[in-house]
């Protein structure tokens, strides 16, 4: 297992450069006027980001009521007893809640544990993990979609639900298998 980690973190250190480097050499490579693409995508997106502005707020705001109106505090007591089934720990429920509404928020809440626990904490771990793994799916159906114009979201939200719920049991199970 040590042999693992160890080859884990000796590869971390390359991946953030290699695709810095990597991805503007792959477009000269191919004759992509790389700096122009990249000013026409940043155009794009200043564009998009003006368009998202009104759903953003909405969002947000749904946020701030949520939490605020204590039911982020009664769910956590109400599904504590579940989550003792399945080997979760009950800490890292406002993670997985918070998590598929939104991105600041859920940073706040691995900052916290940062903060509490120290670190190299096994919960701190999990929900960094959580963190990483997962997609703010309410957000991102809000914003992304409400750009676009589409209305009916059919399968999008189940499936982000689902496909969030599958990565924070595997953060839990993963971390407690590689740390705990």
């Amino acid at each position: 297992m040590d042999t693992f980690r160890e080859i884990i973190s000796v590869l971390s250190v390359f991946v953030l450069p290699a695709l810095i480097v990597g991805i503007p050499l792959y477009g000269l490579f191919k004759r992509v006027p790389v700096y122009e693409s990249f000013v026409d995508g940043a155009k794009e997106g200043f564009a998009l980001a003006v368009t998202i502005i009104p759903y953003l707020v909405a969002i947000l705001f749904a946020i701030g009521m949520f939490r605020a109106s204590g039911a982020l505090d009664f769910l956590v007591t109400a599904l504590t007893p579940v989550l003792a089934v399945i080997g979760v720990p009950a800490e890292v429920l406002p993670m997985a809640i918070v998590r598929p509404l939104t991105g600041s928020g859920s940073a706040a809440i691995v900052a916290d544990f940062a903060t509490q626990y120290g670190v190299d904490n096994i919960l701190t771990r999990i929900v960094a993990t959580m963190f990483g793994s997962t997609e703010t799916t309410f957000y991102v159906i809000a914003v992304y979609f409400g750009a676009v114009g589409i209305k009916k979201t059919r399968h999008a939200l189940p499936a982000g639900l689902i496909a969030d719920a599958a990565a924070m049991l595997f953060a839990v199970w993963i971390c407690l298998w590689l740390f705990g």
